[in-house]
């Protein structure tokens, strides 16, 4: 059990821990929200007229809204489920000098290096057939160190002091996972051995499996860490601690209004995969999702199409990911002027070439947030030397036309397969984000 000494850090930290992958994520999240009473609606499905909170779930990627008696625009809380690591080929068995082991393709910008000599389970979702619905989609997790992926010994790479660790992602991320019974001199791919351990772990036939969307992960969960136990390490920090800190307010703000038509905008929550490869997917930021769901919730709430557009212009949108803190060994790589802390608070992110969304306006709807909230603020630049990462921030500011900010809890190791984060930000972010559901 995770022990914080904070109820909230507890249940979020939890819910990256039970979420290995975005399908995983997005099912966590669902379930909290039927919890407490939020209803779900099928992407397809006409969305009912009248107040209320409800969802919708496709793959990795969530909406979640409390639809108004009157459409006044939208509090948008976006995140992404999504984190960089290694996915499992479709043609996945290969056996090379006495070992067995999974061919796997880089997703996103994994750091390498933190994915040699870990404990490494598979998660994902497998397609299959079924009988009424032609295909039915099934959630697999094991949690068993059945991957690893051996560091090479110091004595066979001399230079790795002196010159840096260099991996070729073709050759040198392929995990083994058993020991194989033919000529260790001899390299063969036998067939269907992955597939039929993925068969009986679902205890299914082999033949019924059509595909998947299988990915390593770490077996070690959550640790709280630090002298004072005052910080924690865990996979996945970004982006999952976004996410459940954005479902944890949405469940709070309805447990508090219910369904009075109070609320200055309709607040929604908008999770999203494939951040972490540029969004350009049926379920990421950069599609059709987010605007079309939108309008039909508008079109709940009474709107016309016109009514919905004029609303989007009275919206805010709130992009919720991680942030870089200032590393203490490598100070030189940050923004002088903007030092970042663990604990120090949400941060803000500007970048004036709109890597990040924030601008005048956006900044200072969520300086009034954390202000309100009694959340500290910090500021994040990044070096004119080096170049800046991006979010869905800008994307969703793109296609909605809405002022948009950037946020985050700031974290360390950023990209590792574990990562870095205070524990008091996370109820600061939980904070912060809740109140801009309530400001107007």
């Amino acid at each position: 059990m995770i022990e914080t000494g904070s109820p909230l850090a507890d249940a979020v930290l939890t819910d990256i821990e039970c979420s290995p992958s975005p399908y995983h994520a997005a099912e966590r999240a669902a379930q909290l929200l039927r919890d407490h009473g939020f209803r779900q609606v099928e992407r397809g499905q006409e969305i009912e007229s009248g107040p209320g909170p409800r969802f919708v779930i496709e793959g990795g990627s969530l909406m979640a809204w409390i639809q108004q008696v009157e459409h006044k625009g939208f509090t948008v809380i976006g995140a992404h489920t999504d984190s960089p690591n290694l996915r499992v080929k479709t043609n996945s068995d290969v056996t090379a000098h006495g070992y067995q082991q999974v061919a796997m393709e880089v997703y996103g910008g994994v750091l390498l290096n933190s994915w040699l000599d870990r404990d490494l389970g598979l998660a994902g979702r497998v397609a299959v057939r079924d009988a009424e619905a032609g295909v039915k989609e099934l959630l697999l997790r094991i949690d068993e160190s059945i991957l690893t992926i051996p560091q090479l010994a110091i004595h066979l790479d001399r230079d790795v002091v002196s010159k840096g660790l260099k991996l070729d992602p073709q050759k040198h991320l392929v995990p083994i996972w058993d020991l194989s019974e033919s000529n260790p001199d001899e390299e063969t791919s036998p067939a269907g051995v992955f597939k039929q351990y993925i068969a009986d772990q679902l205890s299914i036939d082999q033949a019924d499996i059509l595909a998947w969307d299988l990915m390593a992960y770490d077996v070690q969960p959550p640790a709280v860490i630090g002298r004072n136990q005052n910080m924690f390490a865990s996979a996945r920090v970004d982006n999952l601690l976004s996410t459940f800190c954005a479902i944890h307010a949405l469940v709070q703000l309805q447990e508090s209004v219910g369904e009075a038509d109070s609320l200055p905008r309709t607040p929604v929550v908008a999770l999203y995969d494939h951040e972490e490869i540029g969004s350009e997917s049926a379920t990421g930021a950069a599609g059709s999702m987010l605007s079309s769901m939108l309008e039909r919730i508008a079109a709940g709430e009474g709107a016309d199409r016109n009514q919905f557009l004029v609303g989007l212009t009275q919206s805010f949108v709130v992009s919720a990911d991680c942030a870089h803190a200032t590393h203490p060994n490598f100070a030189d790589r940050h923004e002088p002027g903007h030092h970042i802390v663990l604990n120090g608070g949400v941060v803000i992110k500007r970048n004036a070439n709109q890597r990040y969304a924030t601008d005048a306006v956006s900044e200072a709807f969520m300086v009034r947030a954390c202000e309100r909230a009694d959340v500290p603020v910090q500021f994040y630049i990044h070096r004119n030397d080096l170049p800046c990462g991006s979010t869905i921030g800008p994307i969703t500011a793109a296609r909605l036309g809405a002022p948009t900010v950037d946020i985050g809890v700031p974290q360390l190791a950023m990209h590792s397969i574990r990562e870095m984060a205070g524990i008091a930000d996370i109820d600061y972010l939980f904070k912060a984000l809740l109140s801009s559901f309530e400001l107007n």
